[in-house]
């Protein structure tokens, strides 16, 4: 049970269920009107934590920096939404609606007087404290609103930014380049036969027969030898045939040389990006600037 002692310390404080789930953190404690005992607390829930639900106190216990509760975080959750007036209390038919929803004993509640303390409520597991005065209107809201360490008169929360904000994320596709092999290359040579026509001149040897007449001037060869006889003469003949040779002449040099091409390539891939949506009438902080922009 929470004295009147810890209110102070509880509020701002993180509340965990039964099974160890955060499930908000404490904004407010009420007080019972008639025995000014502290009577519920209210725990920031919902996204931003822009509600509150109402939580019995007697089924809280302060741990160190922690309020643990004997409910589950859905049940807290899904409390029925109160709207406490300006005044900053419960009324009558609120609070019924919320020992009927946590299964406390309103007719034993109803019964009691100030100072007399209930046991916890068969099934619950809740720690003894005090109930509400029926016909009072139970609850009124003290402590502070906001971050512990603030003292103030409890009254309701101004219209603000909420104290809790959450992170918006998304991924982004990061593109990078990486040098890898991507083929060789080889410079190879090897040999081919070919057919190679040339022309070229070539001189050869033929005879023919010359006559001259006898005349002074060779007679005297002409009358060598015998005056009749047989004779013969021989001549070797001559020609140029054309001779094939080869021969190995350096005609180029050859070489492989690299350089760089650049092309375009379009990438894509999957990326994830968080998207927030609300519950209940909330406007859009963009919204309300284009609004004033205009």
């Amino acid at each position: 049970m929470i004295t009147q002692e810890q209110i102070q310390t509880v509020i701002g404080r993180t509340v965990y269920d039964r099974d160890g789930a955060k499930v908000g953190e404490v904004k407010n404690v009420y007080l019972d009107d008639h025995t000014n005992e502290p009577e519920w607390l209210t725990v920031r829930t919902g996204l931003f934590g822009m509600h509150e639900s109402f939580l019995p106190l007697r089924a809280a216990r302060v741990d160190g920096d922690r309020v643990d509760v004997t409910y589950d975080k859905a049940m807290i959750k899904d409390a029925p939404r109160v709207d406490v007036e300006s005044g900053g209390h419960l009324s009558l038919d609120e609070e019924r609606e919320l020992y009927r929803y946590y299964g406390l004993d309103w007719s034993a509640a109803s019964g009691r007087q100030s100072g007399d303390g209930r046991g916890p409520v068969p099934g619950q597991g809740a720690v003894p404290g005090q109930g509400a005065v029926p016909g009072q209107g139970a609850g009124r809201k003290t402590g502070r609103s906001g971050d512990r360490g603030t003292s103030g008169a409890g009254l309701p929360t101004q219209a603000g930014r909420s104290d809790e904000a959450m992170t918006r994320s998304e991924e982004h596709l990061r593109v990078g380049k990486e040098r890898r092999e991507s083929g060789r290359a080889r410079l190879r040579k090897y040999v081919v036969t070919e057919t190679e026509q040339v022309t070229v001149p070539v001189t050869r040897e033929e005879v023919r027969l010359e006559r001259e007449p006898i005349t002074d001037a060779n007679r005297g060869a002409a009358m060598r030898g015998e005056d009749i006889s047989e004779a013969e003469y021989d001549e070797t003949l001559y020609e140029e045939r054309a001779v094939v040779d080869t021969e190995a002449v350096p005609v180029e040099r050859v070489r492989l040389a690299k350089e760089q091409v650049t092309d375009q390539e379009t990438v894509s891939g999957q990326v994830r990006k968080e998207r927030v949506e609300t519950d209940g009438d909330v406007r859009d902080e963009r919204e309300r600037r284009g609004r004033r922009d205009r």
